[in-house]
């Protein structure tokens, strides 16, 4: 366990400079930030069903994972490197005994990969102790930094979540209650930030006034209602909690023992989801608008048949986030539906280095082409996104050697031109093949004999939303929430693109 009053910024060496971490092996998709989990549930064990609501939102984050719960004033932590399943056992999730619970599981975007980094982010106040788990990315990280040392607040982490938890303990501080100190706080952020924050009273849920990160609410039977609170809601059908409703954009819900109540901190809510939580992010069997993405993503793969259809002998998606677009091809265009790569679904973050023959014979670790079912067959391979190009051409060589007479291309999303500062780590502009590169010269580069995306327009019409309720900046290049010049330097190169 980590003494919660005992870490020091550098209790913990660097772990990111490591060779299998270089640009040539990481993946060729945006990351995503984090996934976080709350409950209020008295008499209910919270440590272990935080634990499954973290391993249901396993996808969201892969480097670190984190507990704390509070029993009365006194809080209890456990977090560490590496999966849920590796960070906690039986006897550690015994000693984070409470009613309250809040959990995290992290892919760093503002911040290195440090111990000292992992979530929940606990600090002292005046009322008591808070705990904080951040999914998002500030975009005022530097001015709210400086205003937090100027003001003596003693910052140990390298993250933007640290400090929204000290500007909820400045203001608690000051007088405020935990409610007005946590709204306070709300108010010098700006960018994208969906919260569970647990005091020793209750625990709140809160989203940007944008709503760029999901939040959703649910429930567990049994009389006084118990809540929860999760990035997804894969993490309340893991617990048995049924859905309530999502957190709106501007609303941070405060769950105690009187209830849930709602409040609006933002006068002036504007929905933006990020689209990319709903092509690729977020699990297939989450909800969002009533119905799982799988339905959604089988849509965009009907959308991009009728747009970009080519005659072939078989359609398979890349597993597993391409496949529910493939299947949607496939019924759409009348092309048969297959397999023809497997995925070791065994396969981790590996720290061992591989052989200079295993590097060069691209991604067989992870994806193995089926040789019989692609042999002498025309293919339409269909992914949902390409980032760096780097991973798909690797495949398209890897579906060449298995004997594939012709590869085709297509992607259920439109190029990725711009990059992401709302807590996906995307590279720097002139990393993104899109932004640099024609849809020609990209298919010219991956070696197929066509390429095609999904239209901007298609995409947003298969959501069955409103188009304007979305935020889809890494197509576009318009950010909803202004970035700072020094903020928007670091990644942004290039000149805005119309898609």
């Amino acid at each position: 366990m980590i003494p919660i009053d005992s870490v020091t910024p550098d209790e913990y060496p660097n772990q990111t400079n490591n060779p299998i971490d270089s640009q040539e092996n990481r993946p060729d998709k945006p990351e995503e930030a984090c996934g976080v989990f709350g409950i209020y549930a008295p008499g209910e064990n919270v440590a272990k069903l935080t634990y499954f609501g973290l391993y249901a939102l396993q996808h969201r984050g892969q480097e670190s994972a984190g507990i704390a719960t509070f029993e009365g004033t006194t809080v209890h932590l456990h977090k560490d490197m590496g999966l849920v399943s590796q960070v906690f056992n039986e006897s550690i999730l015994e000693e984070l005994p409470g009613d309250i619970g809040v959990g995290h599981t992290r892919y760093s975007t503002t911040g290195s990969s440090r111990k000292v980094n992992a979530q929940p982010a606990v600090l002292d106040t005046r009322l008591g102790k808070l705990a904080l788990a951040h999914n998002g990315n500030l975009v005022n990280t530097v001015k709210l930094r400086e205003e937090l040392v100027n003001s003596n607040c003693n910052l140990v982490t390298t993250t933007d979540s640290e400090m929204i938890a000290f500007a909820i303990a400045q203001a608690v501080n000051a007088g405020a209650d935990w409610l007005d100190g946590a709204i306070q706080a709300f108010h010098r952020c700006e960018g994208a930030f969906s919260l569970v924050i647990g005091t020793p009273v209750g625990v709140m849920g809160v989203r940007d006034t944008n709503g760029i990160r999901p939040l959703v609410i649910g429930t567990l039977p049994g009389n006084p209602v118990r809540y929860v609170l999760s990035s997804e809601t894969c993490g309340l059908d893991i617990i048995g909690a049924d859905y309530l409703r999502d957190v709106e954009p501007g609303e941070v819900v405060w769950i105690t023992e009187e209830g849930l109540a709602s409040y609006h901190w933002s006068q002036k809510p504007e929905r933006r989801l990020c689209i990319f939580e709903m092509i690729y992010f977020a699990r297939p069997d989450s909800q969002m608008h009533n119905e799982t993405l799988y339905s959604y993503r089988m849509r965009l793969g009907r959308q991009l048949a009728a747009e970009s259809y080519v005659d072939a002998d078989i359609v398979f998606g890349v597993p597993d986030s391409g496949i529910p677009a493939a299947i949607g091809f496939s019924q759409a265009s009348g092309v048969a539906y297959g397999e023809g790569l497997i995925k070791n679904r065994y396969v981790g973050r590996t720290f061992i280095q591989p052989t200079q023959s295993m590097r060069e014979s691209g991604i067989k670790m992870k994806l193995n082409p089926l040789k019989d079912v692609l042999a002498g067959k025309r293919v339409i391979i269909v992914d949902d996104s390409i980032v760096r190009g780097t991973t798909s051409r690797k495949l398209v060589k890897a579906l060449r050697d298995a004997g594939a007479a012709e590869v085709h291309m297509r992607i259920s999303s439109p190029p990725v031109t711009h990059p992401c500062f709302y807590g996906i780590d995307t590279d720097t502009q002139d990393q993104l093949i899109a932004a640099t590169k024609s849809v020609e010269e990209i298919a010219k580069q991956l070696e197929v004999e066509s390429l095609a995306y999904l239209s901007w327009d298609g995409m947003l019409e298969a959501t069955r939303e409103d188009k304007n309720s979305f935020c889809s900046a890494c197509f576009t290049g318009d950010y909803p929430v202004t970035i700072p010049e020094q903020v928007k330097r670091s990644k942004l190169i290039l000149e805005k693109v119309v898609v």
